[in-house]
């Protein structure tokens, strides 16, 4: 159940940072209601793991950077107990396979109806400068995974014995230069100026949503999100390759995203970030560490489901910073130093867990996240635990990639 602190619901500990934001949140445009999932922390302007429920408004800086980073989850038609020899080899393969890191292309040109789409002529509009350049862009990026806590992962669901893969992702650089661009534009400047981004104590920024940049920024973010989706279908097609095998069932959503959603009688735009829709008999896969399980959910019918506006959380949800973790970057050296996570821990944590790990750094270990199994059991009467599943192999960019816009 959930707490109400200064009119924000509260699934989990609160955080004291994420709940100042929430509150701030509540107090700028017209908002219906604010929640924080059990995941909470501290983000750009909306806390992760936070819901704001607008009349007739979107926020570009709620929604985030990333637009539509999410998970795709598929159950194969592979047993683990067939593949456990080969896994190591596998997972080379999908390092070499899948472009992970930041700014990367894929390492082959992808064609995808998506380039058809009506919704690019928002670019147009914009200018045929930035029209091209998005688009191009695009284009080279689609299928690539990025840094910070994206990954690819095999499942062993253990009651079953059942391999899943997953991938957790979004736009990419398309979805974040279109971020920036709208940000740029609700504040005077031009698309492409290149100026101060959000701070994490903004106020969000807010548009109408029946305005002319309100319309485009909501079909841009529509665009944005079936990029995602076809990036995140296209990384799961090459790890189905990779193991030789056929996918048997699917899910699929959003984390960063605003919907057009009706509560009641009443219409609404919600933005969630960090946060999946869990309507009644919605699946969704919810990720923890790698050292951890991670879970195919449904929503239930419940008022407290309703209470939450069909949300839950995305993740475990940090307790500790990534500088925290690894240390401060030095960029002439890409090393790091003073974290509290060492190299030999976290492979210690790992090997004991039984993960065959590709790239990943400290600030990604188990220990700087919470037990997803504790996080879920705040979201006990809104959610159903479907599957239960532990990764055995994880694959994300290297220790000394780093992307600030992470989630």
């Amino acid at each position: 159940m959930y707490k109400e602190i200064k009119g924000v619901k509260v699934w989990g500990s609160p955080l004291e940072s994420a709940v100042d934001q929430a509150v701030t949140c509540a107090n700028h445009g017209d908002v219906e209601q604010v929640l924080l999932m059990a995941d909470h922390h501290k983000g750009y302007s909306q806390p992760v793991g936070g819901v704001v429920v607008y009349r007739n408004q979107i926020s570009p800086s709620g929604v985030g950077y990333d637009i539509a980073c999410g998970n795709k989850a598929v159950k194969t038609n592979v047993k683990y107990t067939d593949m456990k020899a080969h896994l190591p080899r596998i997972m080379d393969d999908i390092a070499k396979t899948v472009s992970f890191g930041v700014g990367r292309s894929n390492q082959e040109k992808v064609d995808h109806e998506l380039f058809d789409d009506p919704d690019w002529a928002v670019y147009k509009e914009i200018g045929k400068q930035e029209h091209d350049k998005l688009k191009s862009l695009a284009k080279k990026q689609l299928g690539t995974v990025g840094s910070g806590n994206h990954f690819v992962d095999i499942f062993v669901e253990e009651e079953t014995d059942d391999v899943w893969v997953a991938n957790h992702f979004g736009s990419r650089g398309f979805g974040h230069k279109t971020a920036s661009g709208f940000l740029n534009l609700a504040k005077g400047h031009k698309f492409s100026d290149k100026v101060k981004g959000e701070r994490m104590e903004d106020a969000p920024t807010l548009l109408d949503l029946d305005s002319d940049i309100g319309d485009m920024y909501y079909r841009a973010m529509q665009l944005a999100g079936k990029y995602a989706y076809a990036g995140r279908d296209y990384v799961i097609g090459k790890v189905l390759q990779v193991l030789q095998a056929d996918a048997v069932f699917s899910v699929h959503n959003h984390h960063n995203y605003a919907w057009k959603e009706t509560h009641g009688d009443e219409e609404y735009v919600v933005v969630r970030k960090g946060a999946t829709p869990s309507a009644p008999g919605q699946w969704g896969f919810i990720g923890g560490s790698m050292g951890d399980i991670s879970v195919v959910v449904r929503g239930v019918e419940s008022e407290e489901n309703r209470e939450a506006f069909y949300s839950t959380v995305h993740g475990a949800g940090r307790i500790m910073s990534r500088t925290e973790a690894a240390g401060k970057m030095n960029w002439k050296t890409r090393t790091r130093s003073g974290g509290k996570v060492t190299v030999d821990q976290m492979q210690q944590a790992i090997d004991s867990y039984g993960v065959e790990l590709r790239g990943g750094g400290t600030d990604e270990s188990p220990f700087v996240y919470k037990k997803l199994a504790n996080v879920l059991d705040a979201h006990k009467n809104t959610l159903s635990i479907e599957h239960v599943l532990r990764p055995v192999g994880v694959c994300m960019a290297g220790a000394e990639e780093f992307d600030p816009y992470k989630d």
